[in-house]
């Protein structure tokens, strides 16, 4: 479970998000959306602690700033950052003993080949394209077996098969019970995946959705709605 209760967060006096509060319960995939400027990447680093806020951020009814909270958290950034003299392998070897994850060698090999990174593990973080990181990204975050997964803008950059591959990996770790938040402008990626719906717009949430109740409902039609035909971004 994520849950984010008056999240609030000041830039000297431009208030960017303001006493935001969501729930995406366990084992459900919630999306954020909202066009620029309207706070959606201040909550995402927010959750990732890479912000500090006023209110709170909840995973697994834990302090998501406490150990225990981030052990059982993965986070794929929209701008990947890879170690510059580390092979692919290695990345994913720093992660696996930093959480001192569970993960067996099998499974390891079944997630790169899957995002077809299996012969490229020797490749050094300087030598990767920006699609190859994504991957790197994604696999890392799966390396730890998580509880909690926030992916923010995750398709950017990847290729079809890639793309693919990355919406059954969510719906497989739905089926896990893993809670899943993805950030993204690409409504037609996550038309299958969403269980819950975030709509923000100048810092604050405006419209909340739950597939149960709008079952018939399009996702670009409820951001529409909302919007009133505003660009995401």
């Amino acid at each position: 479970m994520l849950e984010i209760q008056e999240l609030t967060k000041k830039y000297g006096k431009y208030l960017a998000v303001d006493h935001v509060s969501f729930v995406v319960p366990t084992g459900q995939v919630g999306i954020l959306l909202g066009p620029n400027g309207a706070g959606k990447s201040t909550i995402i680093k927010s959750i990732a602690g890479l912000l500090r806020y006023q209110g709170g951020v909840g995973i697994e009814h834990m302090p998501a700033k406490s150990l225990e909270a981030k052990r059982v958290f993965a986070y794929v950034p929209e701008v990947p950052a890879m170690f510059d003299a580390l092979t692919v392998r290695e990345h994913i070897e720093y992660i696996r003993r930093a959480y001192d994850s569970n993960i067996t060698e099998e499974e390891i090999e079944k997630i790169l080949v899957r995002f077809e990174l299996e012969d490229k593990q020797n490749k050094l973080g300087r030598e990767l394209s920006k699609g190859m990181m994504q991957k790197v990204s994604i696999c890392c975050a799966l390396t730890i077996k998580p509880k909690v997964i926030l992916l923010d803008e995750p398709m950017v950059g990847l290729d079809p098969a890639a793309i693919k591959e990355l919406k059954e990996v969510v719906l497989e770790l739905k089926n896990q019970g893993v809670t899943v938040l993805i950030s993204t402008h690409m409504l037609e990626m996550v038309k299958e995946l969403w269980d819950l719906i975030f709509i923000m717009e100048k810092g604050k949430i405006i419209g909340t959705f739950n597939k149960e109740q709008e079952q018939d409902a399009d996702i670009e039609e409820l951001f529409f709605q909302m919007t009133g035909g505003g660009e995401v971004q």
